[in-house]
Order: structure tokens, then sequence, then C-alpha cells
């Protein structure tokens, strides 16, 4: 695939996956047209070799893996969620002449960029039909229906210089000033548009706010894409296109899990036993399964920071990634990247032998560090892992920018190593 359709096919899939459920839903209709077979976790599965499959968690999880003879996978790691604004379960605050919705802060926000933003709203509805059934349900608004607007300079003299922001009390979006606003028929209205219309009572939902502003190229030249939820849809996109694109009879493996931006730790986060189970389900003779995971390697894709030009000094001088100049390889001391000398060393020969660029990142030793899915998976499974990302500024804000070169180069590399 060339970097024309590579990028545009990246901006649809971004606007198309507002939440890690409509991502999974994207993924797995992407899949099935790529000839996958579905698996269901709750039933048995009789597993053919010379096919590909891939079977999904919690609506927000998916693993997606070919099955030939051979058992030394390259398996690509990604994550499915992004930092946003989650509806509280009882939203609506009627006051001072609005309605608005109280939310909560989904991982590690950047909270500032959310105002003056044009938002909508997305996530999954369960509900009770009138056969005594519990459905579940995708919607999307679209259509912005909210805003955080500022304070006005005027009432807060020290906004320029030390703007702090309360999760509770300043961030809450406001709808309507009918304040005949009913949540649930709200809800209901969705449904309907999905043409939902047998709901006897309505019960929990997770809906979160996101911005409408759609994904785009930015630059004199196009040098930049500007997205929200570049961490880390760019990379589940990545993935997903890799293992569609090697043959059936190479072992991949892409697995892309909720939950990484508060820790990983759930039935469908990397610190769950999803791919754990499916592994075992696929390799169901014990030594069979631990020679599989000491002959394969995960690659770990996240997105790296960017050395930023107005805050040079945030960097460590000798490692600084600039954006499209190729994949960042992330390392860390003290294993909050799952990098080592042996991964690192068999990325560096693959994207040599296609002449494709890679970079190194080291964090400032006098500050934290970030880390992903790949220690949990490794210390999870016994897997070598390798932790790498695409370049990029602004992370966890709620538009992010990475470079229009980099996720494609980070593409062609899997694609070898699926080669292998």
């Amino acid at each position: 695939m060339n970097k024309e359709d590579f990028n545009e096919g990246l901006l649809g899939f971004l606007d198309a996956s507002p939440t890690p459920f409509h991502a999974t839903k994207n993924m797995s209709q992407m899949f099935e047209n790529a000839g996958f077979l579905k698996l269901e976790e709750e039933q048995k599965w009789e597993l053919k070799r010379g096919e590909k499959y891939f079977v999904t968690r919690n609506d927000s999880s998916i693993i997606a893996f070919t099955y030939p003879d051979a058992s030394d996978y390259i398996m690509v790691g990604s994550h499915t969620d992004s930092p946003n604004l989650k509806l509280k379960p009882k939203p609506v605050i009627k006051e001072h002449g609005v309605v608005k919705f109280g939310v909560e802060s989904y991982g590690g926000l950047l909270l500032n960029p959310w105002f003056d933003r044009d938002l909508s709203i997305a996530g999954r509805i369960s509900y009770l039909n009138s056969k005594d059934e519990i459905k579940d349900a995708l919607i999307d608004v679209k259509k912005a229906i909210a805003v955080i607007p500022s304070l006005a300079i005027h009432l807060d003299n020290k906004a320029n210089k030390e703007r702090t922001v309360n999760k509770q009390t300043d961030i809450c979006p406001i709808l309507t000033t009918n304040e005949d606003f009913e949540f649930n028929e709200f809800l209901k209205w969705q449904l309907s548009k999905l043409e939902i219309l047998d709901v006897e009572e309505l019960y929990a939902n997770e809906l979160s706010f996101y911005d409408t502003q759609k994904a785009s190229f930015v630059g004199l030249n196009n040098d930049f894409i500007a997205s929200a939820r570049l961490d880390n849809l760019l990379s589940c996109y990545v993935g997903m296109l890799s293992i569609c694109s090697v043959d059936d009879n190479k072992p991949m493996l892409f697995i892309a899990s909720d939950h990484e931006e508060v820790g990983s730790e759930s039935t469908s986060g990397a610190g769950g036993s999803f791919l754990e189970n499916t592994l075992k389900r696929m390799f169901s003779d014990y030594d069979e399964y631990m020679g599989m995971l000491r002959t394969s390697l995960m690659i770990s894709c996240d997105n790296a920071h960017a050395i930023h030009p107005n805050y040079a000094s945030k960097h460590d001088s000798k490692h600084t990634p600039h954006i499209n100049k190729g994949v960042v390889i992330k390392v860390n001391a003290n294993q909050r990247y799952a990098s080592n000398s042996k991964t690192i060393s068999k990325f560096m020969h693959v994207a040599s032998s296609i002449n494709e660029s890679y970079q190194e990142f080291v964090t400032r030793s006098d500050m934290g560090c970030g880390s992903t899915i790949g220690p949990i998976t490794a210390t999870r499974l016994g897997v070598d892992t390798l932790d790498i990302g695409i370049p990029t500024f602004a992370m966890h804000s709620i538009r992010e920018l990475a470079g229009s070169e980099d996720a494609h180069s980070l593409y062609k590399i899997l694609v070898k190593f699926g080669m292998k």
C-alpha cells in the first residue's frame, strides 16, 4: 500500500472511531473483509491450520491471528483507549440557566485543550427489551452538542500565568439552555436513530465526549497528521493493516487492548487474561505453548515523545526523536519500556534491511517515564518484547500531532517482520 492511500485510510479510521467500542467494531469489519473468521470466546474453538481468525472481548479489545504450521509469532500490540471525558452515571446538572453534564477525566488527560471545542458524545448503551433481554448498542451522536467555554480573561487575570483546571467544577460541558432536557429521552432518541425502538428500560452506559473536528493534514507540505486519539489508534491502524498484508502462512498476531491509559488492569486490558487465554487455545499442549512464547517477539507499538521545538530542554540531548525521521525505539533502564538489546537489535536489523530509518528515545534521568502494554505483556507471558512508537507532539491532548511519513514507515517494517 502506498503512503497516500495509507494515510487517507488512517484519517478515515480516526474519524470513525471516537471510542474503543467503535475502533474495535471498525477493526472487526476490516478483518472480516480480509477473510478472517470470527471466534466467540464462550464457544468451543475448532481451529484449522491455514485459516486466520479474530476475537473480541468487551467490544473494546480485539485479537487477530494467522494460524499456520509455524509457531514463531510476530505479535504486534497496541491499545484502543485514549484520554477523554466520560459521563458520570447521573450526569445531568441543571443550574444557572443551563444544562450541563458531570464528567470524569479518564487517563492522563491534558484538560486545558478541551475548552472551547465543539464536542459530541459516543459510546455504548445497555437496555432491556420487551423479551426481557439485555442488549447493547453503540451510538455516535456526531453532531456538536456541547462546549466547555473558557472563563474570560477579564474574570481571571492570572489565566495566562498559572491557569489550573478543577476536574469536578471547571470542565463540565454545557449542552443547552432548555432546562426541560431529559437524559433518558435523549438516549432513546439516539437509539431510535439506529432503528432500536424496543426499549423497555435503559440501564447502564459508557459514553464519552470527543472533539468533532476531523482528522486532517497540516503543514506547508502536509508534513503532519492532526487528530484526536492518535495515541493510540494510529498504532491500531498500523497493526491492523500489517497483519492483513502478510501471507496466511506466516505466523503473526495483532492485539489492541482497552484501558492502557488507566493501567491496563481489567478483563479487557493488557494486564488481564485476554491474550494469554487466546494463545493457550491456539496451543493447548503446554510444551508447544512455551516453545511458541520463547521463539516469538512482541512489538509493543505506542506513541513516543518527539522533541518539542519550543521545549527542547525537556529531552535528553542525545535522545531527541524528530517527526518524520523514523520509528522510535523506546528504552528505560527501570523497565517502564520492555526493550532489551536483543529485541532492539532485531528491529534495527529488519528496518535497515528495507532502508527505513529509526530513532532512539530515553527520557531525561530527572523526569518520570510513562509506560506501555509492553512491560505488562512481557511480565504476564514471558515473551521477548520491544517497545517502539511514532514520534508525536501534544500527547494526551484533545488534538495530537504526528508526522505523515512515520506511520507508513512502521507499517512497512512490520510487514517485513511478518514476511520473515
